[in-house]
């Protein structure tokens, strides 16, 4: 068995938490883009304020909803961070496979629902094109920020402040990136699934998803220059600390 494979069987049971990664991403995207149908429909022909009451959602959606779920799966929501957790020793791959089927079912899921709450047709696929140069290199810089945002956090031993630190950088690259900071595939996804403020055009996604994969790459290497000699142990509890039960020392088996 290997340490990945020892990490995988102390934490809790690998449906518990894809079932915690589905729900997590399902609300992300409700949050993200029911906040964005009310603000069209509160400020209409607004776009700064409309972007700012987005922008305020997100940012507080996904603190609580990190807070929430975080405890049982590490609150990822977001198959890049899932994928980099793996990379680092965090997550077996095959658990990272899980996780990222998840999620991208999760917010295809939270689109729906969104559209249903106000009253929209339940899938509309967005007319708002988006991969331009700009907006592209701007997911690549967001992604790599909020990578190494979450493992900075935890490889400096401040994982806890990684609920406001998460929810405050998204609310943050809403506006300092020209994308408005999707830095998440499913997002991207399920975003696609609404033709409103929030929405992307399918034919956007698959540029969004590679410059998204791209930042990750980038920012897992500037954790690994940043912050060099840790552990996968210290990548086994991102973003959150959640259900690892480890056995007393003397209750341990003799070494192998």
């Amino acid at each position: 068995m290997t340490e990945t494979d020892e990490r995988a069987d102390a934490a809790g049971p690998l449906w518990r938490r894809a079932l915690a990664e589905l729900l997590g991403s399902a609300l992300l995207a409700a949050v993200v883009i029911g906040s964005g149908i009310a603000a069209q429909t509160l400020s209409p022909y607004n776009v700064g304020l409309e972007l700012l009451e987005n922008a305020a959602a997100t940012a507080g959606g996904l603190f609580a909803l990190i807070l929430m779920l975080g405890p049982v799966s590490g609150a990822h929501f977001n198959p890049v961070v899932s994928l980099v957790d793996a990379a680092f020793g965090g997550l077996a791959w095959s658990e990272a496979g899980l996780y990222v089927v998840a999620q991208l079912v999760g917010c295809a899921a939270g689109a729906v629902l969104a559209n249903a709450m106000f009253a929209r047709p339940l899938i509309t696929l967005s007319q708002h094109a988006r991969a331009s140069g700009p907006h592209l290199l701007a997911e690549v810089v967001a992604t790599a920020g909020l990578v190494l945002v979450i493992f900075a956090l935890k490889r400096s031993g401040r994982s806890a402040h990684a609920p406001a630190a998460v929810g405050t950088y998204i609310g943050a690259a809403y506006f300092f990136t020209s994308s408005t900071s999707f830095a998440n595939p499913a997002i991207a996804l399920g975003r696609s699934l609404s033709n409103t403020f929030a929405g992307i055009a399918p034919a956007s996604v698959p540029g969004f998803v590679g410059a998204e994969l791209l930042g990750g790459v980038v920012g897992y290497a500037l954790v690994r220059v940043l912050y060099p000699g840790r552990s996968p142990e210290d990548a086994a509890d991102v973003i959150l600390a959640h259900q690892r039960e480890r056995a007393p020392l003397d209750q341990e088996g003799p070494d192998e």
